[in-house]
């Protein structure tokens, strides 16, 4: 397969990881000493919430690397095979897990927007949880298709 049929999903993985970078870098400092000023009384808030965002952006980013390598796979007419299921899974995990430290993360995302009064802020971290659903549930179809394929391509080599 030509390397350019997959070029506009490569572009659309760089351009996902793009925002949450510059988010990462310019904003999540802000976010931090804004919470620091809401809570003054508690010191530790502003490392917390700043290792919170950058501990979620972990998992995110390795889904893009496997969603990345899974392009790549693809290229090289290897999309049917374990390397693909492999790359999927952990796309998956990766889902889980960013949803799950978001909802771990809720009650810091909820002092911050029951001093601020900005209800918003509680939608932002309940539609991250309900996309990293999304996201797992798309990467666990896909998996058990991928799977069943190989396992047909593979029973079809036995018997001819």
């Amino acid at each position: 397969m030509k390397n350019g049929s997959t070029l506009f999903l490569r572009l659309a993985v760089i351009l996902l990881g793009l925002p949450v970078l510059a988010l990462c870098i310019f904003l999540v400092p802000n976010i931090g000493d804004f919470a620091a000023e809401l809570y003054p009384e508690m010191e530790f808030i502003k490392y917390l919430v700043i290792v919170f965002f950058y501990v979620t952006a972990i998992p995110f980013y390795y889904a893009l690397y496997q969603a990345f390598k899974l392009l790549n796979f693809i290229d090289q007419n290897l999309a049917f095979s374990e390397l693909s299921v492999h790359a999927l899974k952990t796309i998956k995990l990766s889902a889980v897990t960013l949803g799950t430290l978001y909802i771990f993360g809720m009650p810091l995302f909820y002092l911050v927007a029951e001093r601020d009064d900005a209800p918003g802020i509680i939608l932002i971290g309940m539609i991250i949880i309900a996309a990293s659903i999304v996201v797992a549930v798309f990467a666990a179809v896909l998996q058990k298709l991928l799977q069943q394929a190989i396992n047909y391509k593979k029973e079809n080599e036995l018997t001819v």
